[in-house]
C-alpha cells in the first residue's frame, strides 16, 4: 500500500525526447500540443537553425553599432542584381487570392478566436506575438484553440452569459504569426539553453495541423504565416530553411506554407526585394507593420538627435517617410506578384456615443481608401466592428477583383522613391500631454501585459507591444536629446526630473480612472517602475517586453523529468 500512495504522489510530467525539459505547470490539454513527436520535431529545428539564428542576432547589434556612429541605412549594392532582376514570386494560391481585409488578434482567449473567424473578414492572423502575453497558459491554451480551430471544431460556452459560440459557415482563412527572432522561450529547454520562441510557435503548431490544410493538395495550400521584426534578407533565409525543413518532414510539396513578412523595421525597408526572393517560393507578400516601423525609426536613430519624433498621434501616414515607405512596398509586391498590404486600424467602437463612434469610422473609412488607392490589396483592422465599412472601401474600389497586384503604387506617385525620402524626418509638434499621453498608455499596457493580457482597449485604440513601444521609445529619445516640449504655450526641456513628475500625476490619474481596489491588486506600480527605469536608461533596451519577460516565466521543475 505504501508503494502504490508513493507512486499515486508522483505528479504527472510531459513526455519528452532527449534534450528537452519542459519547466512549466503540467497540464493534460497541453500534454495533447506537447507531444513527443512535436517536441522532437521543435527540438530539431532549433538545432539546425539556432547558429544561425545568433549570427543573424549579433548582426543586428554590429549594425545598430554603425547607425550609432552616424551611418545611415541604405539599399546595398551587393543586392543591387536582385533588386533589379526579373524575378517573381511563385503564383498566389486560389485560397489566399482575396485578403480584401483581414482582422488580428491574439491566439487567446477562445471565445476572442471564435469571433475573429466569424468577423466577415477574410484572413484572421491569430497572433502570439504583438497581441499576446507570452504567459504558459496563453501559449499553450492558443495551440489547442488553433488546432481546434483548424479542425473546425472549436467551440466556447460563455455561462455567465448562457451563450454557446462555434464557427459559422465561412470563417475567415487562418494565418498565425509567431514570435520574432529574438525573443525566447523559457519554460522550453533544448539542450540545456532556452528555446527560440519563434520556432517552439511555429514548430508546434506546423506539426500538428499541416495535415488537415492538405484538402487543398499541393503547393500553396498552407499552413499560412505572418512573420515579424526581421531587419534583414538573412533573417528571412532562416525562415525560408525552416519551411523547408518542415515540408520535407512532413513528406509535403514545396511551397505549401505561405507567409506575408511585416515590414516593420526601418532598416528592412531597404531589404523588401532581397527579403521576397529569398522566400519566393514561399512568399504571400508584404505587410507595412507601421506601428513598429516608427518605433523601429526612433530605435535606429537613437544617437541622432537631429531625428526626435513629434507625438505619436501626429506621425501618421501623411508623414513624407511613411508615405514613401508604403509607396515602395506596393511597388515592389506587385513587381513581384504578391499581395501588398496594408496597416492596422486601431480604432474599436466607441458604444456610449454614437457622434464620436461615427466620427471614428468616418477616419477609418478615409485611411482605407487612402490605402486602396494607392495599391494596397488588403489591409488590417483590430475590431470585428471595423469589418464591414473596410470592405465597403476596398471591394468598392476593386470592383470584384480580388485583389489589384496587376496595378503599381498610385495616387499619382510615379517617380522613383530615394533612400532620402525614406529617410526623411518626421515634422511636427512635441509637447508635454505627448509625453503624458505616452506616460499613460505605456503603464496601462505594460500593467496588462504582466497580468497575462497582450492586447488592451484604451481611449478607443486597441493598443499592443507595437503601440507601448513607441511610448517608451519617444519618452526615452526626448529625455535623451533633452528635447524642447511644449506646455500650453510655454516650452519646457525634456529631462528625467520632469519625467518623474509626469509619472507620478499620469498614475495618479490611471488609479482614479481604473479605480483604487484595482489598482491596487493589479501589476500597475511595477508596470510603473518598469516604464520609469526603461525610459530613463543610458542605454535604450531592444524591447520593452523583454525586460519585463522574466516576470512572467513561472518554472516548474517538476513537469518533465531532466534527460540531459
Amino acid at each position: 500500500m505504501a508503494t502504490t500512495a508513493s507512486a499515486a504522489a508522483v505528479p504527472p510530467s510531459y513526455d519528452t525526447p532527449e534534450g528537452v525539459d519542459i519547466r512549466a505547470r503540467y497540464d493534460p490539454e497541453f500534454a495533447g500540443i506537447l507531444t513527443r513527436d512535436a517536441l522532437a520535431f521543435v527540438a530539431g529545428l532549433q538545432r539546425e537553425f539556432r547558429g544561425a539564428v545568433r549570427y543573424a542576432m549579433e548582426s543586428r547589434r554590429e549594425a545598430q553599432r554603425r547607425y550609432d556612429a552616424g551611418e545611415l541605412p541604405r539599399f546595398d549594392p551587393a543586392t543591387r542584381p536582385v533588386r533589379e532582376g526579373g524575378w517573381a514570386c511563385a503564383p498566389l494560391p486560389p485560397a489566399i487570392a482575396d485578403r480584401t481585409v483581414e482582422i488580428t488578434g491574439p491566439a487567446q482567449p477562445r471565445k476572442m478566436v471564435i469571433n475573429a473567424l466569424n468577423s466577415g473578414a477574410k484572413v484572421f492572423m491569430a497572433d502570439f506575438e504583438d497581441a499576446l502575453s507570452p504567459t504558459w497558459e496563453n501559449l499553450m491554451s492558443g495551440q489547442v484553440n488553433l488546432r481546434d480551430a483548424v479542425a473546425g471544431t472549436i467551440t466556447f460556452r460563455d455561462v455567465a452569459r448562457g451563450r454557446d459560440y462555434r464557427l459559422n459557415d465561412r470563417p475567415a482563412t487562418l494565418f498565425v504569426r509567431p514570435r520574432g527572432w529574438h525573443l525566447p522561450e523559457a519554460h522550453v529547454l533544448i539542450d540545456g539553453e532556452p528555446a527560440i520562441g519563434c520556432l517552439v510557435d511555429f514548430g508546434l503548431y506546423f506539426f500538428h495541423n499541416h495535415a488537415a490544410f492538405r484538402a487543398g493538395q499541393g503547393a500553396g495550400s498552407g499552413p499560412f504565416f505572418y512573420l515579424p521584426k526581421m531587419e534583414h534578407s538573412r533573417e528571412a533565409g532562416i525562415w525560408n530553411g525552416v519551411f523547408e525543413r518542415a515540408e520535407r518532414v512532413a513528406g509535403i510539396e514545396r511551397g505549401s506554407i505561405r507567409a506575408t513578412v511585416l515590414v516593420e523595421t526601418l532598416p528592412a525597408v531597404f531589404q523588401m526585394d532581397e527579403i521576397l526572393h529569398e522566400l519566393r517560393h514561399h512568399s504571400a507578400g508584404l505587410n507595412c507593420g507601421r506601428w513598429d516601423y516608427i518605433f523601429s525609426y526612433v530605435k535606429t536613430f537613437r544617437a541622432r538627435p537631429d531625428r526626435l519624433l513629434p507625438d505619436r498621434a501626429l506621425v501618421g501616414m501623411a508623414q513624407h517617410f511613411m508615405r514613401s515607405y508604403s509607396h515602395l512596398l506596393i511597388r515592389t509586391c506587385h513587381r513581384r506578384g504578391v499581395h501588398a498590404m496594408g496597416g492596422m486600424a486601431a480604432q474599436i467602437p466607441i458604444k456610449d456615443d454614437a457622434a464620436a463612434n461615427e466620427a471614428a469610422l468616418e477616419l477609418v473609412r478615409k485611411d482605407k481608401l487612402r490605402e486602396v488607392r494607392a495599391g494596397h490589396d488588403g489591409t488590417w483592422a483590430a475590431h470585428p466592428g471595423l469589418i464591414p465599412a473596410i470592405r465597403e472601401v476596398f471591394e468598392g474600389h476593386l470592383g470584384g477583383r480580388p485583389n489589384q497586384i496587376d496595378v503599381a503604387a498610385g495616387d499619382g506617385d510615379s517617380g522613383a522613391i530615394t533612400e532620402e525620402d525614406l529617410l526623411q524626418p518626421p515634422r511636427g509638434a512635441r509637447t508635454v500631454e505627448g509625453l503624458r499621453l505616452n506616460t499613460r498608455v505605456g503603464v496601462q499596457y505594460l500593467a496588462a501585459w504582466l497580468a497575462g493580457s497582450g492586447s488592451v482597449p484604451l481611449y478607443n485604440l486597441m493598443e499592443d507591444a507595437a503601440t507601448a513601444e513607441i511610448s517608451r521609445v519617444q519618452n526615452w529619445q526626448w529625455l535623451r536629446h533633452g528635447a524642447t516640449l511644449d506646455a500650453g504655450g510655454v516650452e519646457v526641456r525634456a529631462t528625467p526630473e520632469l519625467l518623474a513628475r509626469v509619472v507620478e500625476e499620469e498614475m495618479a490619474r490611471v488609479e482614479a480612472e481604473v479605480g483604487a481596489e484595482r489598482f491596487r491588486r493589479g501589476w500597475y506600480a511595477e508596470a510603473g517602475r518598469i516604464f520609469s527605469r526603461q525610459c530613463t536608461a543610458p542605454e535604450l533596451d531592444d524591447f520593452l517586453t523583454l525586460d519585463a519577460y522574466n516576470l512572467i516565466v513561472v518554472h516548474h521543475p517538476e513537469a518533465s523529468p531532466s534527460k540531459l
